[in-house]
């Protein structure tokens, strides 16, 4: 039957779409569900404002193959963003970078993932709609003022009429033993047309249009060519006004783009003005023969040194000083003839040198030896000169350089 509720809508001419019963309350709505199930139709659905706990298995509805649907869709994702990468890294752009491998699989974990979540997400959705008909331009329960309230408070059941089992008498009979609220006939919608809207679909066209469009030109950009800058969005100083190395400049009396520091520049941190500890010297250009005020003589600078002289020094000099490290063992093994032995250290001469000239050769290198001022510090220098003195004074020490008090004990 139908209501002065309705809508209009020509039941004369409507066949019946089906019968529409209403709660009051979710338990009724679950019940009713369950006497439905039981009663083995097909056709047929609730519709509620939020959802009920318990109306899956009240209704009988079964896993659908949605999730299988997902899985390979994600599977699919998760391939063409891993393939998609090794093509561009290793077949058709490869990039070498400090030898490293042009393909790693936890570099390309990120957009395998994403591709993975939008392929996934974008087929629920797209599966979602198509396994339940949708979208519905139009239904018959649209026409029921009533079931308006299905957003608000009250709780709805649908059996169409094409279920092979609805008889309009039994099915009535049936609805009417859950007590519904109300039970109404719902007949077919002859008003509303089951097609899209012209400017539903118009604008589909539209931004399906305007989402290849920039595909459009980003290929047209790639392909083309012109004498112009591309057209920067942002911009990020990429094409702000520049002199290459080596070009001609009219700013410049002498026309070169590329300038020379100002002469004396000196970089950030790195002015040295004290000729003592950076180049050995006192003033007026004599070598020093006290160390620095900041290398004061102690243990723990002395140990600094033997470790950097360990590293720096031992190989060729020994770790004695007598000139016998590995390298000149290897050469002399070796029988190379115009090899010439490194220097004793302890030698009268460089015993007495001073010990500014020591820091310069260790600097700056002297004859066969290279210098060594770009790898070890300016304080490691002086470290390793104060442990060399220790070394020679082990080998040419004098009965007075034992304290008086111990003297005795010398045999």
């Amino acid at each position: 039957m139908s209501t002065d509720n309705d809508k209009a809508n020509d039941t004369g001419s409507a066949p019946l779409h089906g019968l529409l019963a209403e709660y009051d309350n979710p338990t009724a709505l679950v019940r009713a569900a369950e006497k439905v199930r039981d009663a083995q139709y097909e056709h047929w659905d609730t519709y509620t404002p939020f959802p009920i706990h318990g109306m899956d298995p009240a209704m009988g509805i079964k896993p659908t193959v949605l999730p299988w649907i997902v899985f390979w869709a994600g599977l699919t994702g998760c391939v063409v963003g891993v393939g998609f990468q090794y093509w561009t890294s290793v077949i058709d752009y490869p990039w070498v970078i400090s030898g490293k491998p042009f393909w790693s699989i936890a570099a390309n974990v990120p957009i395998a993932f994403e591709t993975t979540v939008l392929f996934s997400a974008l087929t629920t959705l797209g599966a979602m709609l198509a396994l339940n008909g949708l979208p519905h331009p139009s239904h018959p329960l649209d026409l029921k003022r009533r079931f308006a309230k299905v957003t608000d408070d009250r709780f709805f059941l649908l059996i169409e009429a094409r279920d092979k089992k609805f008889d309009a008498t039994d099915t009535r009979a049936l609805l009417e033993s859950t007590h519904p609220a109300v039970l109404d006939d719902v007949a077919e919608d002859r008003v509303t047309s089951d097609k899209l809207p012209t400017v539903i679909l118009g604008a589909l066209a539209v931004l399906t249009t305007l989402a290849i469009l920039p595909f459009a030109l980003a290929y047209k950009a790639r392909v083309s060519k012109s004498d112009q800058p591309r057209i920067h969005l942002v911009p990020n100083m990429d094409n702000q006004p520049h002199i290459k190395a080596q070009q001609e400049s009219p700013i410049f009396a002498d026309l070169r783009g590329m300038r020379g520091d100002v002469p004396g520049t000196v970089a950030q941190g790195n002015l040295q003005e004290d000729d003592h500890l950076y180049r050995g010297k006192l003033e007026g250009g004599a070598w020093a023969r006290t160390f620095p005020k900041e290398i004061a003589p102690s243990e723990q600078n002395m140990k600094r040194g033997e470790r950097e002289f360990g590293i720096f020094c031992a190989p060729c000099h020994g770790l004695s000083g007598h000139g016998d490290g590995m390298i000149h063992e290897r050469a002399a093994a070796l029988g190379q003839g115009t090899w010439v032995q490194p220097t004793n250290l302890h030698q009268d001469y460089l015993r007495q040198q001073p010990v500014g000239e020591l820091y310069n050769s260790i600097t700056h290198g002297v004859r066969n030896m290279p210098g060594y001022g770009h790898q070890v510090s300016v304080e490691d220098r002086w470290n390793i000169i104060l442990y060399m003195r220790a070394l020679q004074r082990s080998t040419a020490a004098a009965p007075t350089d034992v304290p008086e008090s111990e003297r005795g004990a010398l045999k």
